[in-house]
């Protein structure tokens, strides 16, 4: 059998059909002209709701919200991506970045925003024409020798990813609550876990949402740092080259920190779980996508990595005018950050940091699981989806429950936390780069994206961004070893 492309379809497996699966028709959207992803505003203020449709209890309501508040309801899998990203875990890096330099390397948000936008944006347009997840969509795309290894080296990351996060909410509640981390680390996993498999994915998305507002934590304590705006300026207009090591490596972790390879997977499934809420439950009835919604989902992408950029941009500012500027240079974790902040500025800055540390955690560690959830199950053709009831899901709910549990395990197995992000992001440099290729490669295949693959701008990102991070990860590795 072949698909509308004229490339060979794939033998269904068990993520291809529901109890109720419908047959393999193509999808209308197939069918029009060539084309390439649309431009941001491209139909995006009108409406993207289809005909009801209620053959598979479809929950979608008409609508006819138009303007900001369209933008609003759009937002989604590419605002809860962005806010994902400023996990504790990154929120340390950059905090450590701006005690150690100052203002220096504000300019780098200058470029990983088009850079995550870029790939984050190739990922989502992946699970949205292909109707599939992107480990699946690899799956069916690339030999099982290639990209098992990619894919087991991503997951064992994740999960170090995972035990630094939980310890660092743990940290951020401890500011507040005299309570030991090493209690509250359990108290937080259960919770997460459970929320996560028995939370349906609607529901978590309006959570997510809301949360992602903890952010502007950051933004409001930078606001009242007395910052030297004219060398923030500077530091961001004029880029600066690493000239030594400490400084080379602090440029490595600030992109291994924001282009973050779970997310890619997330993102791919995210976009399957909006289908599926649609009333979509099969892969073959999820595949293909109309302008219209590839520019709703382009539009949320860039809006959610912006932010996630601004957040970067003021936490490095508030670290490099409250600490660096007295100083105070040493320093391993945004809970470190809050401490020293709170002689200068009172205990409300205190409480801003601490909030917006503990709500970026609760975001990320979901996701951080959720993205091993769908990497393995898509790897090895079984159901997955957070909307999934747990008994048709249980393989994906599984992993969900052992990521969570492996990375609790990092706390007893007293491995320092700072110890645990670096063997993380050192798994995460040498993934990234092979990942980043099959990704742009992927999003240029119009037997994968008929229509909508790559325009100019995502492909010279895209192939910036496999550049700049293989180059960041060999030099990592030449300076570590040699």
């Amino acid at each position: 059998m072949r698909n509308a492309s004229g490339a060979p379809s794939p033998l269904p497996t068990q993520e291809d059909t529901a109890d109720t699966a419908q047959p393999r028709v193509p999808h209308p959207t197939l069918h029009h002209s060539p084309d390439q992803e649309p431009s941001i505003l491209s139909g995006s203020f009108e409406s993207s709701v289809p005909a009801d449709d209620r053959r598979l209890g479809d929950r979608r309501v008409e609508t006819d919200i138009t303007g900001p508040r369209k933008i609003l309801k759009i937002l989604g899998p590419g605002l809860i991506s962005g806010a994902s990203d400023d996990d504790p875990s990154a929120v340390g890096t950059y905090a450590a970045t701006g005690a150690q330099t100052g203002y220096t390397y504000l300019w780098m948000a200058l470029i990983t925003y088009p850079m995550m936008a870029a790939i984050q944006g190739m990922c989502a347009r992946i699970g949205l024409v292909s109707g599939r997840g992107l480990a699946s969509t690899l799956r069916h795309n690339y030999p099982k020798a290639l990209v098992y290894p990619i894919l087991g080296l991503l997951v064992v990351a994740t999960t170090f990813n995972v035990g630094a996060d939980l310890i660092a909410i743990a940290a951020g509640i401890n500011l507040l609550i005299p309570v030991p981390v090493i209690v509250l680390v359990p108290i937080i996993a259960v919770a997460l876990a459970l929320v996560e498999v028995f939370a349906k994915y609607q529901s978590l998305n309006k959570v997510f949402k809301w949360l992602a507002l903890a952010l502007l934590a950051y933004v409001v304590t930078a606001f009242v740092s007395h910052a030297d705006w004219g060398a923030a300026l500077r530091g961001t207009l004029i880029p600066h080259v690493p000239q030594t090591k400490d400084d080379l490596n602090l440029a490595i972790a600030i992109l291994g920190t924001t282009i973050s390879p779970y997310l890619f997977f997330w993102q791919a499934g995210q976009e399957v779980e909006e289908k599926k809420a649609e009333g979509k439950r099969t892969a073959a009835e999820r595949r293909g996508a109309s302008t219209q919604e590839v520019a709703n989902r382009k539009l949320d992408v860039n809006l959610g990595m912006l932010a996630s950029n601004i957040v970067m941009y003021f936490i490095i500012l508030t670290a490099a005018a409250m600490l660096h500027a007295t100083g105070k240079t040493d320093v391993a974790s945004a809970a470190d950050v809050a401490n020293a902040l709170e002689p200068l500025l009172g205990p409300v800055a205190k409480y801003l940091f601490a909030f917006g540390f503990i709500g970026a955690g609760i975001i990320a560690v979901p996701v951080l699981t959720g993205a091993t959830g769908y990497t393995v199950s898509e790897t090895f053709g079984w159901r997955a989806g957070l909307d999934e009831p747990v008994q048709r899901a249980k393989g994906f709910y599984a992993v969900i429950v052992v990521s969570t549990i492996l990375g609790m395990g990092v706390t007893f197995l007293g491995l320092d936390p700072i110890k645990a992000l670096l063997y993380s992001s050192i798994l995460c440099g040498l993934v990234t780069p092979p990942l980043l290729f099959l990704i742009v490669m992927l999003s240029n295949r119009r037997s994968v994206m008929d229509r909508f693959t790559n325009d100019g701008w995502s492909n010279f990102w895209g192939w910036a961004s496999f550049a700049l991070m293989t180059a960041a990860t060999v030099a990592y590795l030449v300076g570590r070893f040699f």
